[in-house]
């Protein structure tokens, strides 16, 4: 297989959004795009991303059998039903098919409502890595932008960039380590989910969930309606 002849741009945080074009990836390893891999998994009914907390909370009073996912700096929103933590979502796994759930995060979310100049917006982690890779190529787009939201969407980070570099590593057929370059997130980036002090905001079983890449097969795409943005899913 040839490799990508497209041009593949890397960007940043919520400005890097802004100037997304082409298809767009927007990407958010720890932890939103990571949960929303986990919540397709668990066969929830749909997931919407939203950008503000009061409107996830007026959507959520629209349709009260919902559930609500929602973390500002990495803390569970007061009034939610969980945090951003893929672990604490397992732990309740049974509460989550056929479910309609709101989703508020500090970057991942943010980097979905503010890519309106992209062609077409998918939700990018190490989950999903592979699958997000063979998607673009079938599409063969001219221009791919792969958007790292890093720490609240205005500090760049290890584990949104390892995704990116991933993502073009598959589409360009260069080789590139992963076990190595986990194992170096782990003391870096990860730091925070092995702090016994931080266990509450960031469990430690949350970092092996968002780090297992290529885990499931199909892609999630942000798309449009009355409501506003809808995750749908694509398998292959």
């Amino acid at each position: 297989m040839n490799s990508f002849q497209g041009n593949i741009q890397i960007d940043h945080l919520i400005e890097g959004a802004k100037r997304a074009r082409g298809l767009t990836v927007i990407i958010d390893v720890f932890r939103a795009f990571s949960v929303e891999s986990y919540l397709v998994s668990l066969g929830a009914g749909a997931i919407r991303p939203v950008g503000s907390i009061d409107r996830a909370k007026e959507l959520h009073q629209m349709f009260p059998e919902s559930l609500t996912i929602g973390e500002r700096l990495g803390r569970q929103l007061p009034g939610f039903d969980f945090g951003n933590s893929p672990s604490q979502i397992q732990g309740s796994k049974d509460l989550i098919p056929g479910k309609l759930i709101f989703h508020t995060t500090s970057a991942g979310t943010q980097g979905i409502v503010n890519a309106s100049g992209a062609d077409e917006i998918l939700l990018g982690s190490l989950t999903c890595a592979r699958a997000i890779a063979r998607y673009i190529r079938e599409k063969n787009p001219s221009q791919v932008s792969l958007v790292c939201m890093g720490d609240n969407g205005t500090v760049p980070n290890e584990e949104d960039e390892l995704c990116a570099r991933y993502i073009r590593s598959l589409l360009l057929e260069e080789p590139l380590d992963m076990k190595k370059a986990i194992d170096h997130l782990r003391t870096h980036g990860g730091r925070k989910f092995f702090d016994p002090a931080q266990q509450d905001v960031f469990p430690e079983a949350d970092y092996f969930m968002c780090v297992q890449y290529d885990l499931f097969d199909f892609v999630m795409k942000a798309e449009t309606d009355d409501l506003g943005f809808i995750t749908r899913v694509i398998r292959p």
